[in-house]
């Protein structure tokens, strides 16, 4: 009897090297400019562990960060109760890391100012109850929630921990619970490969009054059968990303690119990449999703501490300003933070 080959083990974050990361030192750029971080992560993942402190040095080292919207990534569950409520484990942990950065001495920035949670949409309808806990639970910084819907049949392919069912944005279970978030005000982050936008703009058309946030760029994947061939598949994730850019509910995060799904290979070399190295890597792309979707759609993120595998935080912000340096100050205000402000209802400080 024969049996199907093993996937193989789901791939591990990059690992982050702070001695590997001081070896190159930057100059803030800008350093007068205000930033919403609009996507990062706390955590205790695989004995790495990043709490607020941690987000705090980061933030600490000279951008003008101002407030920071934390996203869920299965940390901090409950451990008992019914499963459909564990992940109000992890929307608790942010709110109180939330609490202690607004009444710590650590700066003006204000960490997990908006928290975007996870709750299982193929529950259909029944989710209801379980999005108005997670609001409750988040201590009026709950602004939406975030399914993780990345799948490719290649395995090869998956640049993803996650292991959701394979077309699940099209499961008419999954639709069902997603019509249960704009009623409650609450926002969609979609989490998915480049292959999977034209099944996105499919749920972002059938639900034009929900807010759909598309998160690092689009999930160009560069990694398995898709490496070497950076230049097609810019193309091929341009033409699909136009069809979401064509929905007036869809706005786009710009970052995530030192993920190791987008095949870079930053976090290989000898030393750290530079701000200008990284700014050449990833215009093609920033600059795509600007153009498509205008500086009023498109947030920045550091999606830390997974980026910091690749790169340190001055020098992401600093590639970013480098890319946006010809532009006028209100796109720059809108990029910055103004997008990420009014799509999370955040107040800056």
């Amino acid at each position: 009897m024969t049996h199907p080959p093993a996937e193989p083990p789901a791939p591990s974050h990059l690992l982050v090297r702070p001695q590997w990361l001081a070896m190159r030192q930057e100059e803030i750029l800008e350093p007068e400019l205000p930033i919403v971080d609009a996507h990062h992560h706390l955590w205790d993942h695989e004995g790495a562990r990043y709490f607020l402190e941690d987000m705090l040095g980061d933030v600490g080292a000279g951008h003008d960060v101002r407030a920071t919207v934390a996203v869920e990534c299965k940390a901090m569950y409950r451990q008992d109760g019914p499963v459909e409520l564990r992940p109000l484990g992890e929307t608790e942990f942010l709110a109180a890391a939330a609490v202690a950065s607004e009444h710590g001495r650590q700066g003006r920035c204000r960490v997990a100012a908006g928290i975007v949670g996870h709750a299982d949409l193929c529950l259909g309808a029944a989710v209801r109850p379980v999005l108005q806990a997670q609001v409750r639970a988040g201590g009026g910084r709950f602004r939406g929630i975030r399914y993780s819907a990345v799948w490719h049949p290649d395995p090869a392919a998956r640049g993803s921990l996650a292991r959701p069912a394979p077309y699940v944005m099209a499961d008419p279970a999954f639709r069902a619970g997603f019509a249960e978030l704009a009623p409650l005000g609450l926002s969609f982050d979609a989490w998915a490969y480049h292959t999977q936008l034209a099944e996105l703009a499919s749920l972002a058309r059938q639900f034009p009054d929900t807010t759909i946030v598309v998160n690092h760029v689009g999930g160009v994947i560069g990694i398995g059968p898709y490496a070497g061939r950076r230049e097609a598949v810019r193309e091929e994730w341009a033409v699909d990303l136009r069809q979401l850019a064509a929905c007036p509910n869809v706005c786009i995060k710009l970052g995530g690119m030192g993920m190791r799904l987008s095949g870079f290979d930053f976090a290989d070399r000898e030393l750290p990449p530079t701000s200008q190295e990284l700014a050449h890597a990833w215009r093609p792309y920033v600059e795509t999703c600007i153009d498509l979707f205008g500086p009023q759609r498109c947030m920045f993120e550091s999606n830390f501490p997974v980026d910091k595998g690749c790169c340190s935080y001055v020098a992401l912000w600093n590639a970013f300003k480098r890319i946006t340096a010809q532009a006028s100050e209100s796109e720059k205000q809108a990029l910055y933070s103004q997008t990420a402000s009014r799509v999370y209802r955040l107040t800056l400080p």
